[in-house]
């Protein structure tokens, strides 16, 4: 046999097995694609189903339906059985097209994520403030803010019993840096103030919730000094220097 034989043999062996290659090739990735578009019917969410809902009547509200999802796109512990997560509630809010998942839902309603965001070992509580003293329109979800509190107490400044009382006015800060959690509606509070000649002035002025994530000591601080003093909120960057100092009284302001 002489060499240039050889070399066509060789040649026509090569390209069987290129061919071959070729052809498993195809064949492999033909059985891919269809594994990632044969449709598997699971549980999804057809309306807005909110945390703490029970899955039993959101499934009897028509929220929850059979839908068919390619096979590439299912998720992990993705339900296929309206029965597997009866007894549970959502744990968070659920958006319509979303997979209905086992990890979105447990045993206990308490488990449920709050709307709110509280950090863990903290509480929410609401104050109710005028538009200067919350820095009207620049405090929103997610804001950080010292609270200062004043007090107008009057109080007796002269050894005669029978002398007019002084007014004590004095600032203090409170709190140096809290987490504002939410801003929520505003409604108008009539206000009276009495002038120095005793006549007096009423107005009205619009007062905004606003939510607060702080620990049980802070909380009740707050609570404290809303009720029974003048809460003011500064505006605070992640730069801002907030420190504890002494009150600001009359007379640092007026010697």
């Amino acid at each position: 046999m002489d060499r240039r034989r050889v070399l066509l043999i060789i040649a026509a062996v090569v390209a069987a097995l290129g061919t071959l290659l070729v052809f498993l090739y195809v064949r492999s990735a033909d059985a891919r694609a269809q594994d990632s578009v044969d449709a598997v019917t699971v549980l999804t969410a057809a309306q807005p189903i909110e945390s703490g809902e029970s899955y039993q009547a959101a499934l009897d509200a028509g929220k929850i339906v059979p839908k068919g999802v390619a096979r590439s796109q299912l998720l992990a512990n993705v339900q296929t059985s309206p029965d597997a997560l009866k007894g549970t509630v959502a744990l968070q809010n659920i958006l319509p097209g979303e997979q209905i998942v086992a990890d979105k839902f447990g045993a206990n309603a308490a488990d449920a994520a709050s709307p709110l965001g509280i950090p863990a070992k903290m509480m929410a509580i609401s104050v109710n403030l005028t538009d200067p003293d919350r820095v009207a329109g620049f405090v929103n979800p997610g804001s950080e803010v010292a609270i200062f509190v004043t007090s107008t107490n009057a109080a007796q400044t002269s050894a005669d019993p029978n002398a007019p009382a002084a007014v004590a006015a004095k600032t203090k800060l409170l709190l140096d840096r809290v987490t504002v959690l939410g801003v929520g509606s505003t409604t108008p509070v009539t206000t009276t103030t009495t002038a120095e000649d005793g006549t007096q002035q009423t107005e009205q002025l619009p007062r905004t919730l606003l939510t607060l994530a702080l620990t049980q000591d802070q909380a009740q601080k707050v609570i404290l000094a809303s009720k029974t003093l003048d809460v003011t909120f500064a505006l605070l960057t992640k730069d801002s220097t907030v420190a504890e100092g002494q009150e600001t009284t009359n007379t640092d302001v007026l010697p």
